[in-house]
């Protein structure tokens, strides 16, 4: 049973959503602005957040930087505009995917359970994973947490996909598409920027200087790699 906040100021939006997502393993929160969403949060245990930009009182994005100072809930950011500034605006304030109205209910559906199988995959306490290690960076996929030398380092479930990729595969570079086809398991028109913020993101957390990184890299014209090499030396 999945836990499914939706924040829209719209009663319409809120209706259509519940008609999309229909789901005997579904229960559904409703909020209509920002204020009302971190309280959902902050009450219940929420799965998933579809959460409205453009909202009274309080909007999305504002909502979303206070959730993110104590959850890491995968949230999928609804909004009118097409135009790229928006949706980039939105996963550089740690949204983990976007939805342009109008909704394409098929586009819904595949975002939500796509989010919440990475959920999941990354909560589930009897998944058997591995530890990966890059110099004095270790991903433990049986706690499904990062550290950076002994230090648990925050990640969303998107950038802890990426992260996991990236190091299971030490050495290969990845383009931007083929980042976002693995994570996402779907056509990858469009996603060089978005792919662009959340390896941004990544290095913030793992690197002492993101404009410098050593390890995770840049090929020109190609893509990202994580080093194949062990980083000798200690990070602060």
């Amino acid at each position: 049973m999945y836990n499914i906040l939706l924040c829209d100021d719209e009663d319409d939006i809120l209706y259509a959503l519940k008609i999309y997502l229909k789901d005997p393993n579904f229960t559904f929160f409703e909020a209509r602005n920002g204020h009302e969403a971190i309280e959902a949060v902050k009450e219940n245990r929420i799965d998933l957040i579809l959460l409205d930009i453009m909202m009274p009182q309080m909007d999305g994005l504002t909502a979303m930087q206070n959730i993110r100072q104590y959850s890491n809930v995968p949230i999928i950011l609804l909004t009118a505009k097409s135009e790229n500034i928006d949706k980039i605006a939105g996963l550089e304030e740690g949204a983990d995917d976007y939805i342009t109205k109008p909704f394409d209910p098929l586009e819904v559906r595949a975002r939500v359970n796509a989010q919440l199988r990475r959920y999941t995959r990354l909560g589930g306490n009897t998944a058997l994973g591995e530890t990966l290690l890059v110099g004095g960076l270790e991903l433990d996929d049986r706690e499904k947490v990062v550290r950076l030398n002994g230090e648990e380092v925050t990640f969303t479930n998107t950038e802890y996909e990426i992260l996991k990729l990236l190091m299971n595969n030490k050495g290969k570079c990845f383009s931007p598409a083929e980042i976002y086809s693995q994570i996402w398991k779907e056509n990858a028109i469009g996603s060089e920027r978005t792919i662009a913020v959340h390896i941004r993101h990544i290095r913030e957390k793992i690197e002492i200087d993101s404009a410098n990184p050593r390890y995770l890299t840049a090929v020109w014209g190609q893509g990202y790699k994580i080093n194949s090499s062990e980083v000798k030396g200690d990070r602060l």
